[in-house]
């Protein structure tokens, strides 16, 4: 068990490293910028399609936000926070679509895992799946956010702290107070 958190550890090293190395590199020669956005497409289309809920339409975002953030790459500080910088634009791209289109949409899943070919095991998933999503649906639109930047972003918890302007510890709590909450909210409507 140890082993495999001094690995992710330093996976994260070699990813951060590998981003400051791009982020000079695209400094240099925007042809670069291109590197940032193989890095980080998916965390931000997973994030986009989760408030959006439509995949055309998230594509479209996503796609506003990285051309925003190639835009304006001079305007980014080289403080090691380009992922809560990009964020911040994907968030600001949502806002406008969604003032555009006036309308919400929920917080949807973004891909259906397949479960083994029984039956009974794919009734129950979807069961839980729905509980779980209509749970989600009741809360508040900063536990959704903190959701989203967590499981489909899969951003960290200093790098979600720094978005949201908060403390690494607080954000750590909120997380896991919201997640124990859902699972003992669930656990009632499974009885």
């Amino acid at each position: 068990m140890a082993g495999s958190s001094i690995e992710l550890m330093s996976n994260k090293i070699n990813y951060m490293t590998d981003e400051k190395r791009i982020i000079k590199a695209a400094r240099q020669d925007p042809k670069a910028f291109g590197e940032l956005y193989k890095l980080y497409v998916e965390q931000v289309f997973r994030y986009l399609f989760s408030r959006i809920g439509d995949v055309q339409e998230a594509e479209d975002v996503t796609a506003q936000t990285f051309l925003a953030a190639f835009e304006s790459f001079d305007k980014f500080r080289q403080d090691g926070h380009f992922v809560s910088w990009l964020f911040g634009i994907a968030r600001h791209k949502a806002m406008d679509y969604f003032r555009r289109r006036d309308d919400l949409s929920p917080m949807d899943e973004t891909s259906q895992v397949p479960v083994e070919d029984n039956t009974l095991a794919r009734v129950i998933k979807a069961e839980q799946e729905e509980a779980l999503s209509q749970l989600i649906q009741t809360l508040p639109e900063e536990d959704r956010e903190l959701l989203r930047l967590r499981f489909l972003a899969e951003m960290s918890f200093p790098e979600i702290a720094r978005f949201l302007h908060r403390n690494e510890d607080a954000v750590k709590k909120m997380t896991y107070r919201l997640l124990a909450r859902l699972h003992s909210q669930l656990e009632v409507l499974n009885e």
